[in-house]
């Protein structure tokens, strides 16, 4: 929405319509020789300052200081405000290129929405198709998938100052408020909501939704750059084409906006701006998770074969001078303890495959840093194959206590913490061993904090967890 603004000579109305500026000034014949004096006055007073020199250095200072200010104002990218390299160590990105995400449901349920509110604190940019809106300060916006315009046009909003609030979305934190540019798209009967906004700031929302804020800073470095190395893989291609996003805002990829973003996060990614981790020259897919069991795996977790494109992704043992780094740490170990017949119930419902009494039930096939591959269940009842580290996880997760090592019980109804297991059976009961909380390629979380604790920095942190790397900007 533009603004129509009449000067009516001694004072100015601002109303706010559609379509250009229109200035009008009416004549006042009692002021007449007063305008033409003070004309003089200010006409003689121009030529002094210009002939001085000084009125074109005025000018440049009043137009650089503007230009800092809609720099400030619109980019909202974090290495923009260079002042701070001195004290904290900032590093400015060779490049910082637009990612494209799709913004998911409450609970990352669903990829498209039913109705879309936002609202912003200092007021919203609406630019439907070649129209322009004015939303003013505070004031909510929904938009809902029947919208007629939008089954027309892309609508793109964007706040005047600061973020984009989405009041239709709840995320860790609450309400999440996001930078950049926001998109909807028409999806049949539903919306696409997409962010688009630079690398750099996408990864100050994504650090802190991934890692703890209160972790050692050299581990959150390490996560931030692990967090744009991936990201740049994903964005070699589109996840979702149609609506040209590179990936969603969930675990699906990474996590995005769940959590507020924290000054150690946004540190973390100024002090390794425009940072990847490199393998033979091109950028690496850095996996990462939780905790490890003191030995990390590869890809044959997953059932793919290495190659030498992934050469960096190896079994590595996560220790140091003093043993495995995470040897204190809960999910460090944990046992699970449940009856057998209670066991075949949940392997029924989980795999559709009843065996009815378990006979015999073990780890048939293991994989580097001994993950579990392959395992076998013997049943009066027919007999049960599991392959991969994901759907062993899956088929053998249920309601039942599972005890960390320092005490503590949690339940995992979906997924077993991690597929570094021993099995046994005696009698009626058996006994499930595990170590760590994830899928074990790539870094480790807590491995990364601990290793920080210790004193070794994030590119001695990444070294470690993906082998022949390097760390370039």
């Amino acid at each position: 929405m533009q603004r129509k603004v009449q000067e009516t000579c001694g004072f100015t109305n601002v109303t706010n319509v559609y379509g250009g500026i229109q200035l009008k000034c009416q004549k006042n014949r009692k002021h007449q020789k007063s305008i033409r004096l003070c004309g003089c006055i200010l006409i003689a007073a121009f030529f002094i300052v210009l002939l001085s020199g000084k009125l074109p250095e005025v000018a440049r200072r009043r137009q650089v200081r503007e230009s800092d200010r809609q720099k400030q104002t619109y980019n909202n990218t974090y290495e923009i405000d260079v002042s701070k390299k001195q004290t904290d160590n900032t590093k400015i990105a060779k490049k910082n290129p637009k990612i494209r995400v799709l913004l998911m449901t409450t609970g990352y349920t669903r990829a498209f929405h039913t109705e879309v509110k936002v609202s912003g604190k200092e007021g919203l940019i609406l630019r439907i198709g070649a129209k322009k809106v004015s939303v003013p300060a505070g004031k909510t916006v929904t938009i809902k998938a029947s919208n007629r315009r939008l089954k027309k046009h892309t609508i793109k909003i964007r706040a005047r100052k600061g973020t984009v609030q989405v009041k239709s979305i709840r995320r860790g934190y609450g309400t999440p408020s996001y930078s950049g540019t926001l998109e909807l798209k028409s999806a049949g009967k539903k919306i696409a909501l997409i962010n688009e906004l630079t690398v750099e700031d996408y990864l100050c929302a994504v650090v802190p939704s991934e890692m703890p804020v209160s972790y050692k800073l050299e581990a959150l470095k390490a996560q931030a750059v692990c967090a744009r190395s991936y990201a740049y893989r994903q964005m070699e291609n589109y996840a979702y084409p149609k609506y040209r996003a590179h990936v969603n805002d969930s675990t699906d990829y990474q996590v995005y906006g769940n959590s507020k973003q924290a000054d150690s996060a946004v540190k973390a990614v100024r002090q390794t701006a425009g940072e990847t981790a490199k393998y033979k020259g091109k950028i690496a897919t850095t996996y990462y998770y939780s905790t490890s069991s003191g030995r990390t795996t590869t890809t044959a977790a997953w059932g793919s074969t290495s190659s030498a494109a992934t050469g960096y992704l190896k079994s590595v043992r996560v220790s140091g001078k003093n043993g495995d780094y995470e040897k204190n740490l809960p999910w460090y170990r944990w046992t699970v303890d449940v009856t057998a017949a209670r066991l075949s119930t949940i392997l029924c419902k989980n795999t559709g495959k009843d065996v009815g009494s378990i006979r015999k039930i073990y780890i048939s096939k293991r994989g580097p840093g001994k993950v579990a591959l392959e395992l076998k269940v013997k049943g009066d009842k027919g007999n049960l194959t599991i392959k991969t580290e994901n759907k062993i996880r899956s088929a053998l997760a249920g309601d039942y206590d599972i005890r960390k090592q320092d005490g503590s019980k949690v339940k995992f109804r979906t997924l077993l913490p991690s597929a570094f297991i021993t099995i046994t059976k005696k009698k009626s009961q058996i006994h499930i061993r595990g170590g760590g909380f994830g899928h074990g390629i790539g870094m480790s979380q807590t491995g990364a904090n601990e290793m920080a604790k210790q004193g070794k920095t994030y590119k001695e942190i990444l070294k470690l967890f993906y082998s022949d790397i390097t760390v370039e900007n």
